[in-house]
């Protein structure tokens, strides 16, 4: 799950990390009336769940509360990587003498949280990655034992000579591993955090990401979850526990575990086609899901097909069968159907799809994927 900078910045004050002043608005009166309170020029940030804001026009300099009141109005009417930006964080523009990059992220392979610091701040750290490797500096840390205070040191002096500076930085390393850990976060990231002109270290912008499966364990941060980021796909796919992801592909996917849709996906690129979505209904075998999948993906004009690939443990076959024949009984379905069922009650499953129009059915994963792109027309120009 995604926070906004400003509830990110709530969550890093909170474990002691220094964040400038600010409040949300979501009109330009509202912003012109927390200009004037603050007092100076101040910055007007969108608050959307997407990067790229600045270059998107959706991050604004105002010296006077007049001129913020128009930034904020021309913010306040843009899509971002087609989010509508409805909020705005309003604040103080700080003087920067340096800025920094700080990040931990879950490096699956090592099992270990990884965390990166740079010289270079204010830019992607994967332009940092690309065009200067050797700025970025990387160090794997035990959540149990947090990053320990010698750890810290090295990484920001390595980033930071001046010693008053780099032991601030050191410090702000720390809560920060320490912020990660306790939020079960699967990213936690200050780009960038600065050194002001007076010497202080403040973190201008944060970002955080959390783990959707340790949310029952933070009910406070569960309750952050802002509706107006999710379109209505997003939302009935999480009211009944399927995980989707829209992708830009022409080919829709209806998988049964993870793993099986990630392999899915591979193969609808391998053969030349693209997916259109990562959708996994779980393990249960509730029909509803299945309606539920069609509705969404049969939304997507760019979908011209749609390929069902479902291994029979816990779901049952001929559930998924009947909650596909309810789909195509309540919803107007426009583009053929690929299925593949094997596994449990794999033969009634067939059996009640026989008689259903419209369906193209196949045994293996090479052939379901095959006559998908097939029937989509190939790949999506």
């Amino acid at each position: 799950m995604n926070i906004h900078e400003f509830q990110a910045k709530e969550v890093f004050r909170a474990h002691g990390i220094p964040v400038p002043d600010g409040r949300v608005a979501t009109t330009p009166e509202e912003v012109a009336t927390i200009a004037r309170d603050l007092g100076g020029p101040v910055v007007v940030k969108a608050q959307v769940h997407s990067g790229g804001r600045g270059k998107a026009g959706g991050v604004k300099l105002a010296a006077t509360p007049d001129e913020a009141r128009h930034k904020a109005e021309a913010i306040l009417k843009l899509e971002i990587q087609g989010l509508p930006v409805r909020k705005v964080l309003v604040a103080p523009a700080l003087d920067i003498a340096h800025e920094y990059y700080l990040g931990i992220v879950l490096d699956r392979a090592q099992g270990l949280p990884l965390i990166m610091v740079s010289r270079e701040g204010g830019i992607e750290i994967e332009q940092v990655a690309r065009e200067k490797p050797e700025a970025l500096f990387r160090h794997h840390f035990h959540p149990v034992l947090g990053l320990r205070e010698f750890e810290a040191r090295e990484l920001a002096t390595a980033i930071e000579p001046d010693a008053k500076a780099s032991r601030q930085i050191a410090a702000v390393l720390r809560k920060l591993a320490r912020t990660y850990v306790d939020i079960d976060a699967s990213l936690a990231e200050i780009n960038p955090l600065i050194l002001t002109p007076a010497g202080e270290i403040i973190a201008l912008d944060a970002k955080i990401n959390l783990d959707d499966n340790a949310l029952f364990r933070h009910p406070d941060l569960a309750a952050l979850r802002d509706p107006d980021t999710e379109t209505d796909e997003d939302r009935a796919a999480r009211e009944l526990g399927l995980s989707f992801i829209k992708l830009e592909g022409n080919i829709g996917c209806v998988v049964n575990g993870a793993g099986l849709a990630m392999a899915t996906m591979d193969l609808v690129k391998h053969f030349g086609g693209e997916p259109a979505n990562f959708l996994d209904i779980g393990g249960s075998s509730d029909p509803r899901k299945v309606v539920t999948a069609i509705r969404i993906i049969t939304k997507d004009p760019q979908v011209r097909a749609v390929l069902f690939n479902i291994f029979g443990g816990i779901t049952r076959c001929d559930d998924v069968a009947r909650g596909l024949v309810e789909a195509i009984g309540q919803i107007k379905v426009d583009v053929p159907i690929v299925i593949r069922l094997v596994g449990t009650n794999e033969k009634e499953g067939r059996e009640i799809l026989r008689e259903v129009s419209g369906l193209t059915a196949a045994e293996t994963m090479d052939e379901a994927v095959q006559k998908a792109i097939e029937l989509a027309g190939g790949t999506p120009s």
